[in-house]
Parts: C-alpha cells; sequence; structure tokens
C-alpha cells in the first residue's frame, strides 16, 4: 500500500521530533557550567513565554483559558507539571555530569515501561512478544544490578517518570500544546521564585551576560516547544503504532554521542544490558508492526 501525501509528512514530522530531542543534549553542553537546576529554570520561563506567543498566533486564547475554570483539571496538570519538570532536570543534569548513557537507557526502557503501565492501570492485555520484551528490559536492569551492584537509578527514575507522566496526560482532556502551556505556568511561581532566592552562578543576572549567552539560554524555549509541535503534527497524520518506531531516535542519537563523542565509558557489563534492551524493544516493534498489519487487514 503506497503512502498518502499526508502520511509522508507525518513521518518527516514525526523523524523531525524525535531528531530534535536527540539531539538536544548538545545543546545542554554548552551550558554545562551552569548548574541543571538554573537551566531548568531558563527552560520554564522561556517557554512558558513562547507557548503563549504560539496560543496567540494560533488563536486558541479562549479555548486555553477555559482550563482556569476546571479546578480538578489544575490540580492535574500541577501533578504532571512537577514530574515533567523533575524529568527535565534529571535529563539536563545526567547530560551534564556524565551520565548521556544512562539518559539513552532511560529513553530506550520507556516505551517498555509504557506497555507495562498500560496493562497495571488501564487494563489492556500484554501479548507474548509484549511480555517477552518487557521480561528482556527487566532482565538487562537486573544484569546491572548484579555486574554493578547498584540500580541504574538515572535511567530508571527518567524512564518511570515520563512513563508515569505520560499515562496521567493520556486520561486528561487536553491538548498537548495547552498542557504544556499550563504546566510552565503552574511552575512559573517556583521557578522564579528558585531564581531569585538560590540560583548564584555566573549567568544568574541577564544584564551581566553576554549576547550569546543569553541567546543559549532563551533557545531553551525552542529545544523545548519545536519538537513537541512536530510531534503533534506528526502524531495527527500517523497511526500511534506507527509513531512509536520513531521513538527510538532519540536515545540512538544520545548512546552515539555518548560513547563517541563524549567518550563516557561503556565497559563490557553496560553492554550486556544495552543488549537485553535493544533485544526487547526489536520484540516490541516487531510485535506492534505485526499487529498494526493484522488490524488494517481486518479493517
Amino acid at each position: 500500500m503506497s503512502l498518502t501525501r499526508e502520511q509522508k509528512l507525518g513521518g518527516v514530522f514525526a523523524a523531525s521530533a524525535y531528531t530534535l530531542w536527540g539531539i538536544a543534549p548538545l545543546y545542554f553542553k554548552q551550558i554545562d557550567y551552569i548548574p541543571a537546576a538554573e537551566i531548568l529554570i531558563h527552560r520554564i520561563v522561556w517557554s512558558f513565554l513562547l507557548l503563549t506567543l504560539v496560543i496567540v498566533a494560533l488563536r486558541q486564547v479562549h479555548s486555553t483559558f477555559r482550563v482556569f475554570r476546571q479546578p480538578k483539571m489544575l490540580a492535574s496538570l500541577l501533578l504532571t507539571a512537577v514530574l515533567l519538570g523533575g524529568n527535565w532536570w534529571l535529563f539536563i543534569w545526567a547530560v551534564n555530569n556524565k551520565h548521556m548513557l544512562d539518559a539513552s537507557l532511560g529513553y530506550y526502557i520507556n516505551p517498555l515501561l509504557n506497555v507495562l503501565l498500560g496493562m497495571v492501570f488501564l487494563g489492556e492485555r500484554l501479548r507474548k512478544l509484549q511480555w517477552l520484551a518487557v521480561s528482556l528490559a527487566a532482565a538487562g536492569v537486573l544484569w546491572q544490578i548484579i555486574s554493578f551492584g547498584a540500580l541504574p537509578w538515572v535511567a530508571l527514575t527518567l524512564a518511570c517518570s515520563f512513563a508515569i507522566y505520560g499515562l496521567l496526560r493520556k486520561k486528561l482532556a487536553v491538548d498537548a500544546i495547552t498542557g504544556l502551556f499550563f504546566e510552565s505556568l503552574l511552575l512559573m511561581p517556583l521557578a522564579l521564585w528558585y531564581w531569585n532566592t538560590f540560583a548564584e552562578s555566573s549567568a544568574v543576572n541577564l544584564l551581566d551576560n553576554t549576547l550569546a549567552l543569553n541567546a543559549y539560554l532563551m533557545a531553551a524555549a525552542f529545544v523545548t516547544t519545536i519538537p513537541l509541535l512536530c510531534f503533534i503534527a506528526g502524531a495527527r497524520r500517523l497511526r500511534l503504532s506507527t509513531m512509536g518506531f520513531f521513538q527510538y531516535i532519540g536515545p540512538t542519537f544520545m548512546f552515539i554521542f555518548g560513547v563517541w563523542l563524549y567518550q563516557e565509558p561503556f565497559v563490557a557489563e553496560r553492554l550486556f544490558t544495552f543488549s537485553f534492551i535493544w533485544a526487547g524493544l526489536i520484540c516490541y516493534s516487531y510485535d506492534a508492526w505485526r499487529n498494526s498489519r493484522q488490524s488494517r487487514k481486518a479493517g
């Protein structure tokens, strides 16, 4: 079956989104002398301002502000905001403290964890290959615990926080742009309080910075928002199962950067861990492809 123009365009948007997420560590490495918490502040503040402009440009102000009349929705978005903020902070910290391979491992684990959460909280039944995929991922984590004598806490925290965030957002009747706008808005008071009270790096005062540094800090908004907009455009044009095949682009870029560009240690024990995860992802991807194909034939 030949692809339609919309499907091809969706593939371009999806590949762009995951590629941009994958190369984001290159951006954070340029400002790695600034504490992760301060970079997070800039990510929140500038993302909020950019999303405000996007909502105005798309003429979604009225529909967006309806959320203010939904206290339960705001409470839920506050919870997702905390999860997302924590995930952002840990990712920045990992990238800038030579844990990029752990970040890569976390985002490789993430889709398999999504499957498991779907079974536990959404009543979804796992197919045999999905069980095998999850089991291989668990074996990979267990191998690292045995070989290193410690949990891969960075990878697991990134995977768990983002998977739980995705599960909660799946249940909220709010689109991605509006949701991220309110998450940034709800984090703004905390971000501004921290900026004013605790931030103490040489880059705290924007008036003392060079134009280049301020441009880097403000660019956090684009690093956050542009991939999201590409993701939304791709998701509107493609099946969810098809989108899933693109999600390995990001952690693959991180893996390549961590090993070959930043020379993070990649010992044999870690190779075994990644091998288990990769084997699980192959099973997961094949199962998704086969199930999608059967669904198309049935339809």
